[in-house]
């Protein structure tokens, strides 16, 4: 029932009545056209999944939980995927949030380097991502939303690379060795795992060298120019698919 499936903030147990606002509670209301007693699903931050039904008290949604049927399997599948995406030219983050959400990223941490022509993504623009993972999350089935982290400096971004098992860092003009040759040893015990992406321009061959240097395996995705968004979706995909091979 992904269409009628809402996220709740704190931990929540069998029994409990938890109250659902705002666009949430409009969507129930004048979308779905919901009335008392019909069913939704509601995931609380542990992502613990639970049957409920809905009452409802003008502009608020009070949910009953009945007993909690899925727990997230995220970490006993085996790897956790982060996307650092560069930001994009237009409205072209918005499309890398929704999609990355569906091929089951963890996190998302948008960044700029040095030939990112997006202009500044202000407090608005963030909020709006978020509100974008939220709904992706809730269509597609997920039991977490994944963080989307405020825009960062190549730089700092380049401190973060110590907290992932793996790196992955597509560029161009990286050796030409095929991702299906390289990627099962990479992936192979890797818990946490970072997908990088670059700008529309590409990463310099300086931020290539910074980046190998702190540890990431510079990554040839083919004879292809991608535009930045299909790389990103690419890449998820394809280490999705070797991440559930055993290696």
């Amino acid at each position: 029932m992904p269409a009628r499936r809402f996220f709740v903030e704190g931990v929540r147990a069998p029994g409990a009545r938890v109250e659902i606002g705002g666009s949430d509670a409009r969507k129930i209301v004048r979308v779905l056209r919901l009335n008392d007693g019909d069913e939704i699903e509601v995931v609380d931050s542990a992502g613990t999944l639970f049957a409920a039904t809905i009452a409802i008290e003008g502009a608020l949604v009070r949910a009953s939980l009945a007993e909690a049927a899925v727990r997230d399997q995220t970490l006993e599948r085996g790897l956790a995927v982060d996307l650092a995406q560069a930001l994009p030219k237009g409205s072209k983050m918005d499309f890398v949030v929704e999609k990355a959400t569906e091929l089951g990223a963890r996190a998302i941490l948008p960044f700029r380097s040095e030939r990112t022509l997006a202009g500044d993504a202000g407090d608005a623009k963030l909020e709006r991502w978020r509100r974008l993972a939220k709904t992706a999350a809730q269509q597609c089935g997920r039991l977490r939303v994944p963080e989307v982290d405020a825009t960062r400096s190549f730089d700092a971004l380049l401190t973060r690379f110590s907290d992932y098992d793996a790196v992955l860092f597509a560029w161009e003009l990286a050796p030409h060795e095929r991702l299906r040759d390289r990627l099962p040893k990479l992936l192979g015990g890797a818990r946490r795992a970072l997908v990088a992406i670059g700008p529309e321009g590409g990463f310099t061959h300086e931020e290539a060298e910074g980046a190998r240097a702190r540890g990431a395996e510079l990554l040839w995705m083919g004879p292809r120019i991608l535009r930045t968004e299909t790389a990103a979706m690419a890449l998820l995909a394809i280490v999705d698919a070797f991440a559930e091979l055993p290696v």
